[in-house]
């Protein structure tokens, strides 16, 4: 009796793990209700402890490589989590430090970061002028006409980060060479030249 007992159990147990509510749903409960929501923002701030090492202490990456996560929409944010604990977006790092993280965790630190104020990056004028009618034309649809992206769709802010970053985003999704996975990425990329991305790059990091 012993054995079917335990399977059962172990039955029961993972209809609970899988009837429990993920990450993306705990975030929507929270931002309908604007106090709860607040409060979550500010335990985010605590939870994100070991993030500001990379990404800044308010959200706003000092490292050209590494992007800035201040402003940046929430549920897109809850996404990249997911990927990098499901291994869809690779990163060593990131992805142990992912797993880690509970789902009301990543909730609390999305909407921390989604609460900051990007900084202003430096672009190249000439280049970012170049690089405008790159963007109107492929990135636009998805990403607005700003660049601030739709957190319903999960479509992320490009706005304001750093030319460094957005470079070597682009190529890798032009590339393919699996850090980042988005068919409509490889799609849009597979046909840019190192010049339109580097334009492309300063013109997004201009805007804000």
């Amino acid at each position: 009796m012993i054995r079917p007992t335990l399977t059962l159990l172990a039955l029961l147990l993972s209809a609970a793990a899988a009837a429990q509510p993920g990450a993306l749903d705990r975030l929507r409960a929270l931002q309908a209700n604007p106090a709860a929501s607040k409060a979550a923002a500010e335990q985010g701030r605590q939870a994100a402890f070991f993030c500001v090492n990379c990404h800044g202490e308010d959200g706003n990456s000092q490292i050209p490589e590494v992007p800035s996560l201040a402003g940046q929409n929430p549920a897109y944010l809850i996404e990249q989590m997911r990927k990098f604990g499901a291994g869809e977006r690779r990163d060593p790092f990131m992805q142990g430090l992912i797993k880690v993280l509970k789902d009301e965790e990543r909730a609390q630190i999305a909407l921390y970061y989604a609460a900051g104020r990007p900084q202003a990056n430096k672009a190249n004028a000439t280049l970012a002028a170049q690089g405008r009618s790159r963007f109107e034309k492929s990135c636009a649809t998805c990403h607005g006409p700003r660049g601030r992206g739709n957190d319903a769709e999960l479509i992320p802010r490009i706005a304001g980060q750093k030319p460094a970053y957005l470079e070597s985003s682009i190529t890798r999704y032009r590339n393919r060479s699996g850090e980042r996975n988005d068919p409509r990425m490889t799609a849009v990329t597979a046909n840019l030249a190192k010049d339109e991305i580097v334009a492309l790059a300063n013109y997004l990091a201009s805007l804000d």
